[in-house]
């Protein structure tokens, strides 16, 4: 897909790897960008930055009425990224069952809500995309993160189940499968990050390039390679972090 002149509904672009993902979507020539977040707040200093280029819009994408009613407005979108989502740390055996299900409400059936309010837009702009920001560890869990890394693995089910579905309609579907990234969400945990604008170019890159699977920072390349080859080395290793 081209970017330029290209129009972006990019979720959870409040802070963090969304924030990094609209810096590096606006070097790209789009037309138009709808920055999406539950916290209004947020958005300021993008709307301070970048003034008339984006489109903020509140969207809390675990209420489906708020989904929908930002899909009436934004009808032009043609490229949707599904970066918004929820983290938590602890083995999943003893984690707490609203954290739990905190992360499967938001990081599962939160992009399925966005993914079917705008589908029927995407539809209606052939040679569109959809990106689901995942993990790597949708691919191998990563049992310190288990509950996150269960529900990253059931977007990456969805994203192999709606890739087979749209591109009879010519949508592709891409998903991205980061390592840690140096946002507030990782601040916490002591392992070697990567920048998240690094991460952001490459993600775009990954897109234009026609990628279904993006792996966009060294940890994650590294990780691919041992998915490919065999996915029982990528567990173990993951299962060593």
């Amino acid at each position: 897909m081209n970017i330029e002149n290209s129009v972006a509904l990019i979720t959870g672009a409040g802070r963090g790897l969304g924030c990094a993902l609209v810096e590096a979507i606006l070097t790209k020539s789009p037309r138009r960008v709808y920055v999406a977040a539950r916290n209004p707040e947020q958005l300021q200093d993008l709307i301070y930055r970048y003034g008339d280029v984006i489109v903020p819009v509140v969207m809390d994408i675990t209420h489906p009425a708020e989904v929908q009613a930002v899909a009436n407005m934004a009808r032009d979108v043609n490229l949707l990224i599904n970066n918004a989502g929820v983290f938590s740390e602890g083995k999943i055996l003893e984690a707490q069952e609203t954290l739990i299900r905190r992360d499967m409400e938001v990081n599962y059936f939160g992009t399925l809500n966005v993914i079917r309010a705008f589908l029927p837009i995407l539809e209606s702009h052939p040679g569109g995309a959809i990106v689901n920001i995942l993990s790597i560890s949708a691919l191998a869990n990563v049992p310190s993160i288990g509950s996150y890394s269960a529900s990253k693995a059931a977007s990456q089910s969805l994203t192999q189940s709606i890739r087979s579905h749209l591109s009879k309609k010519f949508i592709s579907v891409h998903g991205v499968f980061p390592g840690p990234v140096d946002t507030d969400m990782t601040s916490r945990m002591n392992i070697p990050k990567a920048d998240p604008l690094e991460v952001a170019h490459a993600i775009l890159a990954g897109i234009e390039h026609g990628d279904e699977d993006i792996f966009p920072d060294g940890m994650s390349r590294q990780g691919g390679v041992s998915w490919r080859s065999n996915p029982k080395v990528l567990e173990r290793q993951l299962a060593a972090t």
